[in-house]
């Protein structure tokens, strides 16, 4: 077993409850981690004057692999998502969230096993806006109605969406690879290209070109996304790896995990050429934070895959094999999914699930 240099982004909010949970479940696991701390979020915000400094992003690229707890994002004002710059300028452009029933979470069904691979650097997740009443936005309603494209009130702020094809085409090839590396037989591109034909028609065009390569080893279908939602709901089983541009791809994995327990068993992967940054799907979670209610197993989960892509196969999959047991057990479990379950039993603390999942490990020793 090697030893590794990873970055460490606790984030905040419950985030530095989760981290910490993480930490011990890992050392105990039998990684050998060297964990090198670094600042993100609003409270690095108050303290620096951003929530992104250079230093992290730095450590980041030092290391080459980081894990990060939630970041709050200030809704509607305020800086953007730090989850949004780590992505644009490590060029992070896959995101990736398994999606796996476990017995005992509180799912809606018990055969689900999915993977949505998102498309992470473009559509309107890109920040290209232009706020309403400025001067920009003023030259583009104009531009626009110059065209002939469409009128657009005077009031209204704007964010452009543009699908590339060398986005799509990175994004759709990665799936594919995906797919044979961990054989899975099916590929499908989620898209609305029924409306948007220049954005959403370039993707599902693009990607039904990709496929032709894999014609014979993946299958691949498409779904007008509205359907695909409504599909996913009724059937997962149906679906093996989906793909998706940015927006549509965090939507509906936020959609998925409510099918086998909600976001706080959610794990996550933001992967480039490069660099990857490990993270829960769940957010922040302010109205907790301190209380020591937080259900941490989104973070070990996914520093589980962070363990896969450091080669210690073994390891990560230990995690998963006591996050599974403490789930079948169901005597420590976290309010959310006592929630989720129905269950009135006593909810377990962040601290108290932990130490059940360390017990869980060590007794497949």
């Amino acid at each position: 077993m090697a030893q590794h240099t990873v970055t460490l982004i606790p984030g905040d909010g419950i985030g530095l409850e989760t981290s910490a949970a993480m930490q011990r479940v890992v050392e105990a696991a039998g990684a050998d981690i060297v964990w090198e701390v670094a600042e993100a979020g609003a409270a690095c915000a108050e303290k620096t004057g951003t929530p992104l400094p250079d230093e992290t992003i730095e450590a980041v690229k030092r290391n080459k692999v980081a894990i990060k707890g939630p970041c709050t994002t200030p809704v509607g004002t305020g800086f953007r998502s730090v989850n949004v710059a780590l992505r644009k300028t490590l060029d992070l452009y896959v995101c990736l969230r398994p999606v796996l029933s476990m017995p005992g979470a509180g799912g809606r069904y018990d055969d689900v096993d999915l993977v949505i691979v998102r498309e992470n650097s473009e559509d309107l997740y890109a920040g290209v806006e232009f706020e309403e009443g400025s001067e920009a936005a003023s030259k583009l309603i104009k531009f626009c109605e110059d065209e002939g494209a469409g009128v657009i009130r005077p009031d209204s702020g704007i964010s452009i969406k543009s699908i590339s094809i060398t986005a799509t085409q990175n994004i759709v090839r990665y799936a594919f690879e995906y797919a044979l590396k961990h054989g899975r037989k099916k590929v499908t591109a989620a898209h609305k290209a029924n409306i948007m034909k220049y954005s959403d028609g370039l993707f599902l065009r693009t990607a039904r070109e990709v496929a032709k390569e894999y014609e014979g080893r993946v299958e691949f279908d498409d779904r007008i996304i509205d359907a695909f939602c409504m599909n996913m709901v009724i059937d997962p089983a149906q679906f093996d790896v989906v793909v998706f541009p940015n927006l549509y791809g965090d939507i509906a994995s936020d959609l998925a995990a409510g099918l086998v327990g909600g976001l706080g068993i959610a794990p996550g992967a933001n992967i480039g050429k490069e660099y990857a940054v490990f993270e829960a799907v769940h957010g922040s979670a302010p109205d907790i934070a301190g209380q020591n209610k937080a259900n941490p197993t989104a973070e070990i989960m996914s520093a589980a895959m962070m363990l896969d892509h450091l080669g210690e196969l073994e390891i990560a999959e230990r995690i998963r094999r006591g996050v599974r047991a403490v789930y079948a057990d169901g005597s420590v479990l976290t309010g959310d999914i006592r929630k989720a379950t129905g269950s009135s039993a006593p909810a377990a603390s962040c601290t108290e699930f932990t130490e059940a999942l360390i017990a869980a490990i060590k007794a497949q020793a």
